[in-house]
């Protein structure tokens, strides 16, 4: 009997971990450049289940295997493409494909689908609380002032034709990135694969977070009902104890 306790409260703990993951991905639906996140589920390793003899334990019958506790697997990261979102601000871009932005930060160099830029006082590209764009040559990018224009390779250039910078993009096996706060990522390798000039840049735009509010919904759905079942269960599991231990103990 109280094996089931051990798979009901398991089921519970998982389900609220993949409650909090879905939750963040809904929490983040508006955050420009956004990947959602899917947490997957596994259980321990198998038991073998055996009957043996009451005196000689020689002869061994297998009966089958159990997997009683369910437990959070991990969680991975959905990379597809959110939509481009035409905002017509002068200092908003976003990556058609795959890439990602590069930022100095006091971390050291992050990577990001965010594009959603401004300018310092000294007229640095930025992105706002979290350090300097980058450009091809790895330096930071300065713009003049606002009238200037952008190429699809991701070149700036000043309303004099003068070339300001280029926008840097990196590609990278999304098996070796880590996702950190504030949209940004960090990579376990040295760096990713430069990718600037083959990857279009819209100017103008913004990529919108890829969440499917809909998919969330049925999800949370789901594993609010799986969460609500296994406390119901457990709460009958501890009517039986109570009536065990205090009737029918009595008799």
């Amino acid at each position: 009997m109280y094996q089931g306790f051990y798979e009901l409260t398991s089921g519970m703990i998982t389900q609220q971990r993949n409650l909090n993951t879905i939750s963040n991905n809904m929490a983040n639906i508006e955050t420009t450049g956004y990947k959602s996140d899917k947490m997957t589920m596994s259980t321990f390793d198998e038991q073998m289940l055996l009957r043996t003899g009451r005196v000689a334990k020689g002869n061994n019958t297998q009966l089958g295997t159990q997997t009683p506790i369910v437990k959070a697997d991990q969680t991975y990261t959905d990379y597809s493409q959110g939509s481009p979102q035409e905002t017509d601000g002068k200092y908003d871009f976003c990556i058609s494909g795959d890439g990602f932005f590069s930022v100095r930060t006091n971390s050291g160099v992050q990577y990001t689908r965010n594009g959603a830029f401004s300018v310092s006082d000294n007229g640095t590209l930025m992105l706002d609380n979290i350090g300097p764009v980058l450009g091809a040559d790895g330096n930071t990018i300065t713009i003049d002032n606002e009238n200037f224009t952008v190429s699809e390779d991701g070149r700036i250039y000043s309303e004099t034709g003068r070339l300001l910078g280029q926008l840097r993009v990196t590609t990278f096996d999304t098996a070796t990135l880590h996702k950190e706060d504030n949209g940004m990522y960090t990579t376990t390798t040295d760096g990713g694969t430069d990718a600037t000039g083959q990857t279009d840049i819209l100017y103008g735009y913004l990529e919108t977070s890829n969440v499917d509010m809909i998919d969330e919904m049925t999800d949370m759905i789901s594993a609010e009902r799986a969460y609500q079942g296994a406390a119901q269960m457990l709460k009958m599991y501890d009517n039986v104890l109570d009536q065990a231990s205090n009737t029918v103990g009595r008799v």
